[in-house]
Formats: C-alpha cells, structure tokens, sequence
C-alpha cells in the first residue's frame, strides 16, 4: 500500500512539474497583464510614473472621442475582408480539390504569402499601391483606367487594406478548406449523383455542411485576428491615414499609449476591445451550438 502511495504522489508530482511552465506562462504573460491592465484602465498613468486612481473617468471619455468611434468604424470595416477570404478561399479549395495536373504547385504559390514576413508583405504592397508607379495603377493603365493614389485618398485607403489583408490570408484559408474538403467521403457524392442531384444542391446539401466546422473556427479566428489589426496601417500609413481613415483601434490604443503617454486611457480602450472579443465569440458560439451539422 505505501509503495503504491509512493508512485501515486511520484506520479502527481511529474504531473504538476509538465503542467508548472504553460501554468506559469499563463500568470505570467496573460492573467498578471490582464489584472494590471485592468487596473491601469482607472488610472491616470502615463505608463512611467506614478498610477493615480481616478475611477470611470476614462471610460466618460471614451463616449466623446470622435477618433475611437472612427478606429472602432474603421476596423468594422476592414472586417468585411473576412466574407470577402472566406468566399475566394472555399472556391480556390474546390478548385484545387480536383485531380487535374498542377495543383500542388497552385497550392504552394497560394500559401507563400501566408509565410512571408507581415512587415515585408506591407511594404511591397505599400509600393505597389504609390499613386505614380505602383504596380496597381500600372496594371489598370492597362484598361485605361487612372488609379488613384490609395493609401492617401480616404475612399480608397480601407478597400486597399483590405486586398492586402484577404491576400495575405488567403492560403491559409485555403489549405483549412481543401484539409476539410478532403476528408468528406466520396460516398456522399455519389448517392446525391445517383439520386440526380445537381452541383448546387450537392454543394448546399453536402459541400457546405461538412465545411461548417472549418468555417466556424475561422469566422472567430478572423474576428479576433481583425480586431487587432496593426502592423499593416502602421507601416503603410503611419500616421493613420488620410482623415485617420485607416486607423484601426489596436493602432488607436497603441498611439495613446505609447505617443501620447496616455496609458491608462489606453488600458480602458483595451478592456472595451477584449469585451467586444469575448461577445462576438461567444455569439459565435452559441449560434455554431444552434446550427450544428451531424454527418451521421
């Protein structure tokens, strides 16, 4: 008996010491920042000095700031890449599902973007978006067209972003798709064929029920990854953008901050960022629980 209660409390103790480094990571990284985070949201503390408690008077603020209504409209916005990816992808996929020579190569042509350095990516797009010799405008002069200089005109500066965003993503997407396409069995297929269904319906009834998973997963992935949309503004348009009409509110938090020495204005606009996070997901949740698909 004590030789079995030796290896139990053996065993538990190899058990904590896996756990204890993810464990102390999550404090660490996660939960402390988090709490401090918190905190620092009712203060008036310029990241440096002393945090001097000031209670909801950031949160009032946040009601009359014209600008983080507009990086929290810009960044809805940008948002609309996600159908837009979603869409290109699941076609890319069915397309690439079919045995017909070269699609492995397609497939690895559309994934190099996904691996290639984010800064890298935003600065050949910043080049190729330059109103006077940028490889967009020379691909429209082409058509005839005169294309303007994007990422200096309002109009133009969201829908450029959000090329860029759904290119970059696109593979990615792509692969999850084609993984999911891939593991649907081909018997399914063949009863619809049989009871003469057509592709729509085959895609309706078949196609888009097995994808579902795959597309729930990526639905809250994007909404989360296009929540915190950064890098690509801050390197194309620094400044914001015309009329700070690229700025996302991750760039908005982040100028307060860290121009502006405003961190605790920013911790309350970062607490009101992981609330709309933590609502949208578990909406997401919840409606993926409603319209869940059994195979069987």
């Amino acid at each position: 008996m004590n030789t079995k209660s030796s290896l139990y409390r053996k065993e538990m103790l190899y058990g904590y010491l896996f756990i204890l480094p993810p464990l102390l990571g999550l404090l660490i990284f996660v939960l402390f920042p988090f709490l401090y985070s918190l905190y620092g949201s009712f203060t008036d503390w310029d990241g440096l000095g002393q945090m001097n408690f000031i209670g909801l008077a950031n949160f009032k603020d946040l009601l009359t700031d014209d600008l983080f209504y507009k990086a929290m409209f810009n960044t809805f916005y940008l948002m609309l890449g996600i159908p837009i990816g979603l869409l290109l992808a699941l076609l890319l996929a069915m397309g690439l599902n079919r045995k017909i020579p070269g699609t492995t190569t397609f497939r690895v042509i559309y994934y190099i973007p996904v691996i290639s350095s984010l800064a890298a990516v935003s600065i050949m797009w910043n080049w190729a978006y330059n109103g006077d010799y940028g490889l967009v405008n020379q691909f429209l002069d082409l058509f005839g067209i005169k294309g303007p200089n994007w990422l200096a005109n309002k109009d133009t500066v969201k829908p450029a972003l959000i090329m860029m965003t759904v290119w970059k993503g696109l593979g990615y997407t792509m692969l999850l798709y084609l993984a999911a396409l891939q593991s649907v069995s081909r018997t399914y297929y063949e009863a619809a064929e049989l009871d003469g269904a057509n592709g729509f319906q085959i895609f309706r009834n078949i196609t888009w029920p097995m994808v579902k998973p795959v597309t729930f997963f990526l639905v809250v992935t994007n909404i989360i990854g296009g929540s915190q949309i950064f890098t690509e503004m801050n390197i194309m348009t620094p400044t914001g953008g015309p009329e700070y009409a690229s700025a996302s509110i991750v760039f908005y938090i982040w100028q307060k901050a860290f121009s502006n020495l405003q961190m605790g204005y920013a911790s309350a606009m970062a607490m009101i960022l992981g609330l709309f996070i933590f609502v949208i997901t578990l909406v997401q949740f919840k409606l993926n629980e409603r319209s869940a698909y059994d195979g069987d």
